[in-house]
């Protein structure tokens, strides 16, 4: 009987262990951007790898595929498939919109429309990534989704710098990946224009290139549509001895003159050749911002002179079947109600009394504002001013079209600061959406250049909140961009760094210098005396640390910050499975303004050095900076130099640089670490040793 019970009693233990080794663990899943529904209910018996045909209920061609899904062939017998689709227009999903049901052995798939296919699909992918990474089966789930904005677009500024070539088609499966739908390619000369040869840089891409790319772009749900600069923002043409006689200020290479028709025949010429190399663009954003013109002695007011030319270049427009886009900023500047638009503290009572003061101004040129054309309401600090909802206000009760524009970049140095924008993308998607706006647009200036890939974060916020609202926290949010760019084992907040590395940066842009004069270096005569920081001395023991205690302080602060980030990133460098040169980036970065917070602790070292031993060992780590510096620099455009095309073709000719951009300070890539150069040569120049060595009198 003991014998029995002993067998028995195995046999249910055995019975046990073979169940639960059949027992699927559940998987961390999160997706990008948040599905407007999606509920898990426990765990499938499919696993990625059982995913190897695709039915569909009508002839309506598979999207393009990510990497995990595209081997996936389709087949015309139902019985066969693990995944079934079919497209219904008339089913109440909104467009672009999706329903994705996964059962124990089916995924089944309905969307309004193409791109709901597509999108229905890159969350399949997505949950196919979580589940090979973890090695779980797929979640028993149901996901109805679609966006709450239509036009979701970043801005593609390429004015200073070209990425190479195959970085564009990887930015689009990316931007596709995460639902992004549109994207404002600022080409300026970086297209090969055939009608102005002239214009286009070496470096630029042939009108046959951007078509490849364009329609490469269609087939992931996006628009490239070019944003051609006109009026103000001209320095491109204006800069070049053959256009100089359109400049609206002979000595400037800013604005065309609005008044000389050879204005709209170059104009019209550029915009021509844009919307060839951009076939599946819905529009055409002519720029305008940023302008005052004299009016040659006209009569004509600057709000006039501006509309008289916007109306022009919206009519040449809607006859090549483009919708203008337009930054609305210069006439509400010309009228008075700018600055309203930016100010928080203003109460609605006293934005009201601004606009009734002048709106008036405004009005009188009511009928001169072209109805076809978006008037793009930028606003990247403060989108949610009382000001800025006036604006957008206004407009509409006109019979005007109005959409945003939030800003990813902005002229932040090296970075992106503020979290990535986050909050000010977040309140204008929020807007856009409270609104009823058709889209919203998020900038990514290349004014100071950091690299492209330190934007994705802002991307993917861009994204979340235009697709899905404000569904999770900030903190959420930044976890979920871990998870999705890396791994899900770096979600947890322990890996967060790139909040921490902003102030380091920051600090990083004047370290060297004497004030905050990084981007204006080029316009001193003498720059190494202006603006460079002055240095210690050995006769005057103590003084130089006692003036720059603040400035020691925050070296010390980001020396010790930049060892935590060091260590953080080596551990997701460790443990990432997707998008390490993001890492390799953020990594060069973080080595960098580390250098000039070194550079001031050993100055510091030596002039608070107590004998002779203690100065002999901060001069030779003090003479050693320049070979230093050359090290960490090649390392820097050796990684940088892996996607993006450092310097400018040798002909290229710089223009005035009006706005002080960075980067349009050189032709190699010397204008990213011009400040650590001059202090370098004030190194050299003065003799830094001898300086130093000065005895007492």
């Amino acid at each position: 009987m003991k014998i029995f019970k002993a067998i028995y009693l195995l046999g249910i233990v055995l019975i046990i262990s073979s169940c639960n080794t059949t027992i699927e663990k559940p998987g961390n899943f999160n997706l990008l951007p948040q599905p407007q529904e999606f509920e898990i209910t426990g765990v499938s018996d499919l696993k990625p790898a059982d995913l190897h045909f695709v039915y569909a209920k009508e002839k309506v061609d598979l999207p393009k595929l990510g990497a995990v899904l595209k081997n996936i062939k389709v087949t015309n017998d139902p019985s066969k498939a693990q995944i079934s689709y079919h497209v219904d227009t008339s089913s109440d999903i909104k467009p672009e919109g999706y329903m994705l049901i996964i059962s124990n052995n089916q995924v089944k798939i309905t969307a309004k429309d193409k791109a709901g296919l597509l999108y229905a699909f890159m969350s399949l992918e997505q949950l196919s990534d979580d589940a090979l990474e973890q090695e779980v089966a797929l979640p028993l789930v149901r996901i109805k989704d679609y966006p709450l904005l239509v036009f979701r677009a970043i801005q593609l500024d390429m004015k200073h710098h070209m990425e190479k070539t195959e970085y564009y088609y990887q930015l689009l499966d990316k931007l596709a990946s995460y639902k992004v739908n549109g994207v404002i390619a600022e080409m300026e000369d970086k297209i090969a224009y055939k009608r102005q040869p002239l214009i286009g840089s070496d470096d630029a891409f042939s009108i046959e290139e951007w078509i490849k790319l364009s329609d490469y772009a269609k087939e992931r749900n996006i628009e490239i549509s070019p944003l051609i600069q006109g009026l103000g923002h001209s320095s491109f043409v204006l800069k070049l001895d053959e256009y100089k006689s359109l400049r609206d200020d002979p000595t400037s290479d800013w604005a065309y003159n609005p008044l000389d028709p050879k204005t709209y025949e170059v104009q019209f010429d550029l915009y021509l050749d844009a919307i060839e190399a951009t076939p599946h663009g819905k529009y055409l954003h002519v720029g305008g911002d940023e302008v005052h013109t004299t009016g040659r002695n006209s009569g004509k007011s600057a709000l006039e002179l501006q509309l008289g030319w916007l109306n022009k270049v919206s009519q040449f427009a809607e006859e090549n079947n483009r919708i203008p886009i337009f930054w609305d900023d210069m006439p509400l500047k010309q009228a008075g109600v700018y600055s309203a638009m930016f100010n928080t503290k203003l109460t609605e009572k006293e934005v009201d009394s601004i606009w009734a003061e002048n709106e008036h101004k405004l009005l009188e040129f009511l009928d001169l504002f072209p109805k076809n054309c978006i008037y793009m309401r930028w606003n990247y600090s403060d989108s949610e001013a009382i000001g800025n909802d006036r604006a957008m206000a206004w407009f509409r009760k006109n019979g005007l079209q109005v959409m945003g524009a939030t800003a990813g970049q902005t002229r932040w140095v090296l970075m992106p600061q503020e979290e990535s924008n986050i909050n000010n993308i977040k309140a204008f998607a929020n807007t856009s959406i409270n609104n009823e706006l058709n889209g919203l647009l998020l900038t990514l200036w290349d004014d100071d250049s950091p690299h492209f890939e330190l934007y994705n974060r802002g991307i993917i916020a861009f994204s979340e909140y235009t697709w899905s609202g404000e569904k999770r926290s900030k903190t959420e949010l930044k976890s979920a961009y871990r998870h999705r760019e890396f791994s899900n084992a770096l979600s947890d907040t322990s890996f967060a760094f790139i909040d921490k590395l902003e102030q380091p940066v920051a600090f990083w842009k004047n370290a060297l210098l004497k004030a905050n004069k990084r981007n204006y270096l080029k316009r001193s005569e003498n720059p190494i005396e202006d603006a460079v920081i002055d240095f210690p001395t050995k006769n005057n023991k103590g003084a130089w640390s006692k003036k720059y205690a603040k400035r020691l302080e925050e070296a010390k602060n980001s020396i010790d910050t930049g060892k935590i980030i060091t260590f953080k990133i080596k551990d997701m460098q460790s443990k990432a499975i997707r998008n390490n040169y993001t890492l390799e980036v953020y990594e060069q970065v973080n080595k960098l303004v580390q250098f000039s917070s070194r550079s001031l602790l050993l100055l510091n070292a030596f002039d608070l050095a107590k004998n002779e031993e203690e100065e002999k060992i901060a001069m030779e780590k003090i003479k050693n900076l320049p070979q230093e510096f050359k090290a960490l620099r090649k390392e820097l455009e050796v990684v940088y130099g892996k996607t993006r095309i450092l310097t400018k073709p040798d002909n290229y000719i710089l223009d005035q640089d009006h706005h002080v951009h960075l980067a349009n300070q050189s032709i190699n890539f010397d204008w990213q670490f011009y400040g650590e150069m001059l202090f370098l040569e004030k190194l050299k120049n003065e003799n830094f040793e001898e300086i130093l060595n000065q005895k007492l009198d």
